[in-house]
């Protein structure tokens, strides 16, 4: 069992630090060989045309926002059970975003509440796929082909998640599907992110926005004097990913079958032990086989328990088992308070808020960790 078991983690194993070797001992950082080999592993693994590489998740957010033209006077539906990247993006390119509640079977946006909130300013739709569940694409996509709305998908929690027979980031439903390689995400790269599409002309668009705004693209320049010569043609910015971060993220997209299969595993052992605990309510199960789950989230009334979440939090702490509470809803925060309207009530995400506790789920957990967390937590809530 390990001292701490924290509620997500990276794992990286020999083949991964090899890669990573072989590309400090090589020619390139940045900008090498091993960023376009990534892409096109990336691109094929999901079922797209096009993958684009860039620093982290939350830029691969900021230049789908700026790949779609969105800008001040546009408004962006999403949902307030995400981290900040998601709608903060919105903010980054002067637009206002507006929340959507959540439902309770899945905690993704509640897809039969969005028309009510597109107004003649809406231009698009950023649903979150949540703890590796997807949202009601189908729908959404519907809702948004009726007011010729533009989708990006935020797959950050769901990279190796099936929706109808089509992995998220296939785009199937959307214009982009965003990812993440944060290290408690589904493969890790240290930091670094990938945007997908089907459109040529958005895909371009991306791989100026990630460097600079430049083109070296003969029918794109207005002049080409000599082989040095570039010209920006957009306001881009630097958000280029190193060979370093996309060797790492090549070799672990080898494993992301083998990570999706642990993560299964673990559910079904929470799932079985957690069955009988009344005050608690397990994650959606639905389409189990089809998910790769990010989060191992459940709600606990622990006003009935008589006992406060953070009281729980100490309690398992002490215990050597870390916890998470996955979201803080986002209108709740102090800079949306002060700076967006919050645009409604949200009595789902209000209620999931407060019984809301992330257990630990990660591929490298051992079964004697997974006995750990199950023990800690049923003395915990007795």
């Amino acid at each position: 069992m390990s001292d701490f078991i924290p509620y997500g983690k990276q794992w990286i194993d020999d083949e991964d630090k090899q890669a990573v070797l072989q590309v400090l001992e090589s020619d390139f950082l940045t900008q090498g060989p091993e960023i376009m080999a990534f892409e096109s592993e990336f691109a094929q693994t999901v079922g797209a045309k096009y993958a684009v590489a860039v620093s982290n998740g939350t830029a691969a957010l900021h230049v789908a926002m700026l790949a779609l033209g969105i800008g001040p006077g546009d408004e962006v539906i999403t949902t307030p059970n995400t981290f900040l990247a998601s709608a903060n993006c919105i903010l980054y390119v002067g637009a206002t975003p507006r929340f959507v509640d959540i439902n309770l079977d899945d905690y993704t946006i509640d897809a039969a509440q969005i028309e009510a909130a597109i107004t003649p300013n809406t231009k698009a739709i950023i649903p979150v796929h949540f703890a590796g569940v997807s949202c009601d694409m189908q729908r959404i996509k519907q809702i948004a082909d009726t007011h010729n709305l533009a989708i990006i998908e935020d797959g950050c929690h769901a990279l190796g998640t099936n929706y109808q027979g089509a992995a998220i980031g296939a785009c199937t439903f959307s214009n982009m599907t965003v990812f993440s390689f944060h290290p408690v995400k589904t493969i890790a790269a240290g930091e670094g992110g990938m945007i997908t599409t089907n459109d040529s002309a958005t895909y371009e668009t991306l791989c100026q926005l990630r460097c600079h705004g430049m083109t070296k693209d003969p029918q794109v320049m207005s002049q080409n004097p000599g082989p040095w010569y570039y010209e920006m043609v957009s306001l881009g910015y630097n958000y280029r990913m190193t060979d370093i971060q996309a060797a790492l993220g090549r070799s672990q997209l080898k494993k992301l079958a083998q990570f999706k299969a642990r993560r299964q595993d673990i559910v079904a052992k929470y799932n079985r032990e957690f069955v009988t605990l009344e005050q608690m309510i397990l994650p959606s199960s639905a389409d189990l086989a089809d998910t790769c789950h990010h989060l191992y989230v459940v709600r606990i009334d622990f006003m009935a328990l008589g006992i406060t979440r953070a009281e729980v939090m100490d309690a398992l702490r002490s215990m050597g088992i870390g916890t998470q509470v996955h979201y803080i809803p986002l209108y709740e925060q102090p800079y949306y308070q002060a700076h967006c309207n919050k645009n409604g009530d949200f009595p789902n995400m209000s209620r999931y808020y407060a019984q809301a506790l992330s257990l630990p789920l990660y591929p490298k957990m051992s079964d004697a960790d997974i006995l750990a967390v199950i023990t800690a937590v049923r003395a915990v809530l007795k």
